[in-house]
């Protein structure tokens, strides 16, 4: 699982502060982040990701009662010396990779307030530099041979020194679930972003292209989120600092080559298990039979 290029982005941000609601009664007691999509937890998908870009260093922000999250990245001696013991260390080999070669650290948010006030949370570690954020219940999926969803966006970072975000077509009655950017095309599969609007409804949507969570920022975004006023639902949005970056500094905004899975609703769940499941090489084949059965006898 060697990053595919080397990145000059090396720090990335993972707010992982949401309570889960849409997934109770289950988070009541266990983070969305850790909820499995066949035999991995949904934050692993998302750190694999930022590893194969490159990424040195995981910023986790997250709220009360999400210890259980940096505990996955931590040593669990009594676990691994039993796998040892008994020749199965390799059960855990993608988590003990990713512990080896990536900084995994923790900041709280001590109220959430927000996406664009999670972000602001990780500056002292973030300091002055450029930096990734991928919004913890996001799958986004690439080829091994190709670069990961923020492995493109810190491609396209690097080419143009601007901050550089994902995007992705909508249905209309998507729309007011996201936020939505207004943007001149620049080329093919490249927009400047000019405005950018939180969960519009449907006559104030500039554009049906809308953001999955996969973003990288210049280090200014910070100053504008120290600014930031509290907007829709009382929250530091991150899409208004977003909008007065591109306004001020330049944005651009691109699609990246992957399969998306919103896992943070039930349905994109539901779907990400099915999808990883079929590729599953101990029982892949076996599944897909078994779907087509029962698909037949429906």
């Amino acid at each position: 699982m060697e990053p595919a290029k080397s990145s000059k982005i090396k720090k990335a941000v993972i707010p992982v502060a949401g309570l889960g609601i849409r997934f109770l009664p289950v988070t009541k007691a266990v983070p969305k982040e850790l909820l499995p999509v066949v035999d991995k937890p949904i934050l692993m998908f998302i750190v694999e990701e930022a590893y194969r870009a490159g990424i040195e260093e995981i910023i986790l922000v997250q709220g009360r009662g999400k210890e259980a999250i940096i505990n996955f990245f931590d040593t669990s001696y009594e676990l691994e010396e039993t796998l040892e013991k008994s020749g199965r260390l390799h059960l855990l080999d993608e988590v003990l990779e990713i512990r080896n070669k990536v900084k995994v650290v923790s900041i709280r948010q001590q109220k959430a307030m927000g996406l664009g006030h999670a972000v602001l949370t990780a500056r002292p570690v973030i300091e002055n530099n450029p930096f990734a954020v991928l919004l913890g219940d996001e799958i986004l999926l690439s080829k091994r041979n190709e670069l990961s969803a923020i492995g493109q966006l810190c491609a396209l970072f690097e080419e143009t020194r601007t901050s550089s975000v994902a995007v992705m077509p909508v249905s209309d009655e998507d729309v007011p679930r996201y936020g939505i950017i207004k943007a001149e095309q620049q080329k093919e599969n490249l927009w400047k972003i000019l405005d950018v609007i939180e969960k519009p409804n449907l006559a104030e949507a500039p554009s049906r292209l809308a953001l999955p969570g996969r973003y990288v920022f210049d280090a200014k975004i910070f100053d504008y989120l120290e600014r930031a006023k509290p907007g829709k639902n009382g929250e530091i949005q991150l899409t208004d600092s977003m909008a007065e970056l591109a306004k001020s500094h330049g944005m651009y905004a691109t699609q990246v080559k992957a399969q998306r899975f919103d896992a943070g609703d039930k349905l994109g769940f539901l779907k990400a298990n099915v999808e990883v499941g079929l590729e599953h090489p101990d029982f892949g084949p076996e599944f897909k039979r078994y779907l087509k059965e029962l698909v037949g006898g429906l």
